[in-house]
């Protein structure tokens, strides 16, 4: 893990909160998982447990059991015989009835600088449970300036791999 001291790598701390910021490549993702608060409230656990970043192998540790705000952790991008670590830290915890999960930002040595939101949604007109991730990013290695369009494919498709981690209704 990185000190507690390390900045984040980007001024808009915060802003998957609401509107994201311009000068970044901007994605969200929303599906539906299923139905009923009890579908809701076990994606919300598996989230805040980090499940979705075990769930896809990229998980690496981090300070805390459950994201909390300031908990900082490292997620490795694994790519081919590549293995890329990547900082991060938990800037906020959504801890609403209807809406949880949380957001962490990128830290120096990561290969991006943004933030990424994860976070489950309850919907009770009509009792569906969705799966969210919202993220604002723009390259902050040489090799992800590289890629271009194919390290925001590459991204699309983890974001793709975190959400089928997700319980679903049975």
């Amino acid at each position: 893990m990185s000190e507690k001291s390390a900045p984040f790598t980007y001024p808009d701390v915060g802003a998957t909160r609401a509107t994201m910021p311009d000068g970044y490549h901007r994605f969200r993702n929303r599906r539906p998982i299923g139905h009923g608060r009890d579908l809701f409230e076990r994606a919300a656990a598996h989230i805040l447990d980090f499940g979705i970043q075990k769930g896809v192998g990229t998980f690496r540790g981090a300070d805390t059991e459950t994201a909390q705000p300031g908990t900082e952790l490292t997620v490795v991008l694994r790519i081919g015989p590549l293995n890329i670590s990547a900082p991060c830290r938990v800037v906020y915890v959504l801890d609403e009835p209807d809406r949880r999960g949380f957001a962490y930002g990128t830290l120096p040595g990561h290969p991006e600088v943004g933030e990424e939101l994860f976070a489950v949604e309850y919907d009770p007109t009509d009792d569906t449970v969705y799966g969210l991730i919202t993220a604002f990013s723009r390259p902050g290695a040489w090799y992800v300036r590289l890629g271009g369009p194919v390290a925001r494919l590459i991204q699309r498709w983890f974001t793709h791999r975190y959400l089928n981690t997700l319980p679903t209704s049975n």
